[in-house]
């Protein structure tokens, strides 16, 4: 009897690694999700500045493009940590302007009016440096957003992706604006 248990645990272990090795490979060439993309999504960046980072109108408002910005890595970190004063840019550190930490010292009072929202989902340190880690990577100085682009970020089929697809004369189609 313990060996027939312990035969159908091999088995059952050897169906399930099969199956998950099946299952990795119907994936296609899309990679688990990136932390900083899941942060990204979760921070609810994508509804100003897209999926692809491009920013414009649209929906969710408009936002400065990460993919053209000049920023460097300590700055962005600052930006997402503190919002941008006089935009619709919100700050995602729960402790923003409660330390003179923002922007050289700048406080709620010399703000004003100009002091940006807080957002919706705040960001600890470290999800903020890998959320900036993705647009870094992935993101900033990439051009204009592309079919890979937008399987890698959604997945291999996704329909917000067919936009992107080469139409049948070889030119590209390409609406930034494609969202979910």
């Amino acid at each position: 009897m313990r060996r027939s248990i312990a035969i159908a645990s091999l088995l059952l272990a050897a169906w399930t690694f099969a199956n998950d090795a099946q299952s990795q490979s119907n994936m296609g060439g899309h990679q688990p999700k990136d932390e900083g993309q899941r942060i990204y999504e979760k921070a609810n960046c994508v509804g100003c500045h897209k999926w692809h980072g491009g920013g414009g109108g649209g929906y969710g408002g408009s936002a400065l493009s990460l993919r053209d910005t000049q920023l460097e890595r300590e700055q962005i970190i600052e930006v997402v940590r503190c919002g941008r004063p006089g935009t619709g840019m919100p700050y995602h550190d729960r402790d923003a302007y409660k330390e003179s930490e923002c922007y050289d010292g700048l406080t709620v009072t010399d703000l004003g009016n100009d002091m940006p929202q807080q957002a919706a989902n705040f960001l600890r340190l470290q999800d903020i440096e890998l959320v900036v880690n993705y647009v870094l990577q992935h993101v900033k100085g990439k051009g204009e957003p592309s079919y890979q682009d937008c399987i890698d970020f959604f997945s291999e089929g996704a329909r917000a992706c067919d936009v992107y697809k080469k139409d049948a004369g070889g030119a590209s189609s390409s609406h930034a604006t494609a969202g979910r």
